[in-house]
């Protein structure tokens, strides 16, 4: 009988994974502005790689396996190897400063990171394939983070050499998140009260929705730099007209561009979100509402809000996660923020300063992104009872 893969995904992930084996574990510098050399896994510890290649062909027979039982093995186990190798980089870490020197850096290698991502995208897919209800889909996805972040508070990764550069500039990194904050509660309020009533204009008034759509797009298809860019020269005229603007914070550069900008990109996916939205509420539904005695305000609130309510927040949640990535550009005209961190890292040529400003920048839109996901879930489910 010839051997059947029921699990093609998984089958193939595990191929990646045994060719991420040529990539380096991690990389030891002797100190923070030199890249380093590469370790592979076995000049780090001798034995993982039999470790390695039998979680490897576990994986490999699951794939071959249909049913639940094989799901769930396939997620303990990815969740399982997730977990060690989140531990073996700062366990590999403390390792290398004892056996070098004290300025020694040890960074998280891309063979290490491609194995970590790896993990993550075979855990997705098990879960995928275990449950189809979105709220225990999301619950099994957030509790793969629960060691590993574990693992991060207890400092069990103090000695890699992000969580040095973390220890060094903690104050600047405190700022630089509050900051990063600011930029996307500032950018997502504001938007919020020019989108909305935009969007409900454009769906009262159909004929007017091609040329507010067309300049909307023309305001998207601008590059950020350029619209930052833009914004400067406008601003700084306007203070210098009326010194007033000054003493309430507002100037050319800094926040002010940067909120002006974020909000004009984040119209787009908002009042395309409202118009498709309203749109998709039946007319038929609308007439048995009036017929029902409810006037025009009751017909919004309890009638096409409620329904036009998860496409809405599948906008708003594009544009908070477009935000958090944008935020970081906004640092070139001195908004604060990650985007600080990256550009001061590259200017003295630090690759583990950048990554100080990536990763978080990177962590905090998967955040708001899994909130906006677990309130669509919760909203579904409540549809759904």
């Amino acid at each position: 009988m010839p051997i059947k893969c029921h699990n093609r995904v998984l089958l193939m992930l595990a191929c990646v994974a045994i060719a991420a084996v040529a990539l380096p574990f991690v990389n030891v510098a002797p100190n923070r502005l030199v890249s380093g050399e590469g370790r592979a896994l076995w000049q780090v510890w001798s034995f993982a790689p039999l470790l390695l290649a039998g979680a490897l062909c576990a994986i490999i027979a699951l794939s071959l396996w249909q049913g639940r039982a094989a799901q769930w093995l396939t997620l303990i186990l990815c969740e399982a190897l997730f977990i060690v190798l989140f531990w073996g980089a700062g366990l590999a870490a403390t390792l290398m400063v004892s056996a070098e020197s004290p300025l020694a850096r040890t960074s998280v290698g891309s063979g290490l990171w491609l194995w970590l991502a790896l993990c993550l995208l075979a855990s997705s897919d098990a879960i995928r394939r275990l449950t189809p209800h979105a709220v225990w889909r999301w619950g099994l996805n957030a509790q793969i983070w629960f060691i590993p972040l574990l693992l991060l508070f207890s400092g069990a990764l103090n000695n890699l050499s992000l969580l040095k550069e973390y220890a060094n500039r903690q104050d600047i990194f405190d700022d630089a998140l509050a900051q990063h904050l600011t930029i996307l509660l500032g950018t997502l309020f504001p938007a919020l009260l020019l989108g909305l009533p935009l969007g409900m204009w454009c769906y009262r008034h159909p004929a007017r929705q091609g040329a507010v759509f067309a300049l909307l797009n023309v305001i998207q298809t601008i590059p950020s730099v350029a619209l930052f860019g833009l914004l400067i020269a406008p601003l700084a005229g306007l203070v210098k007209s009326i010194p007033l603007l000054a003493s309430l914070g507002i100037a050319g550069t800094g926040l002010t561009p940067a909120l002006i900008a974020l909000v004009l990109y984040a119209l787009l996916p908002l009042v395309r979100g409202v118009v498709a939205g309203l749109s998709q509420v039946a007319p038929d539904v609308l007439e048995s509402a009036q017929a029902m005695g409810m006037s025009a305000r009751q017909c919004f609130w309890k009638v096409q809000l409620p329904i036009a309510l998860p496409l809405l927040l599948r906008s708003l949640r594009v544009v908070a996660v477009q935000t958090v990535g944008m935020a970081v550009i906004a640092a070139l005209i001195g908004a604060g923020g990650f985007g600080a961190l990256v550009f001061q890292g590259l200017l003295s040529s630090a690759l583990d300063l950048v990554l100080l400003g990536v990763v978080p920048a990177i962590a905090l839109a998967v955040v708001v992104d899994a909130l906006f996901a677990l309130w669509l879930a919760l909203l579904r489910g409540r549809e759904n009872d």
